[in-house]
């Protein structure tokens, strides 16, 4: 194998065309390439704030969420207490009221029937009554179809209207 050795006049060339090169990659490439690298790496940057801030505020909102169910929990657990009060208040009323209207009716029923006891007692009484004097009158005209046993009847009971 034969080294070649470069030409002075070639290098320097190659040297130029390089530096051309390079300028021209620099000027045309190089600076927009970077401007791009550099907005991406602020997009980026701010879309990593914008997470965090986010983060934050979904930690408060969550916070924030779990104070608000404590209170709804607390305010259910009151309104709870409340509505078995008044329940418990309600039953006691009706029961009592039940209780007071319950011994009215027994009142009025005992009244009732203390009223039909007298009434069938009066009912009783006119009714031995008017048997008695049915029974008298058969006895009477009995002992009285004699004359001799009406005048000792009369006999009889002039006698005890003296001793009377």
């Amino acid at each position: 194998m034969e080294l070649v050795t470069p030409s002075i006049g070639l290098v320097f060339w190659t040297f130029v065309a390089f530096l051309l090169l390079l300028l021209l990659l620099r000027k045309f490439a190089w600076t927009p390439i970077m401007g791009a690298i550099h907005e991406r790496e602020q997009n980026i940057d701010e879309a990593l704030n914008k997470a965090e801030l986010a983060k934050q505020e979904m930690a408060r909102l969550t916070s924030q969420n779990q104070d608000l169910m404590q209170q709804a929990r607390a305010e259910r657990d009151e309104i709870l207490k409340e509505a078995k009060t008044l329940k418990d208040g309600i039953l006691n009323e009706a029961k009592k009221q039940a209780q007071v209207e319950g011994a009215k009716l027994i009142e009025k029923a005992k009244i009732e029937i203390e009223n039909q006891k007298k009434a069938a007692l009066a009912e009783v009484k006119d009714q031995v009554s008017s048997l008695s004097l049915e029974i008298a009158e058969r006895v009477l005209r009995t002992q009285l179809d004699d004359k001799t046993k009406q005048e000792a009847l009369v006999a009889n009971l002039l006698k005890d209207v003296e001793l009377n």
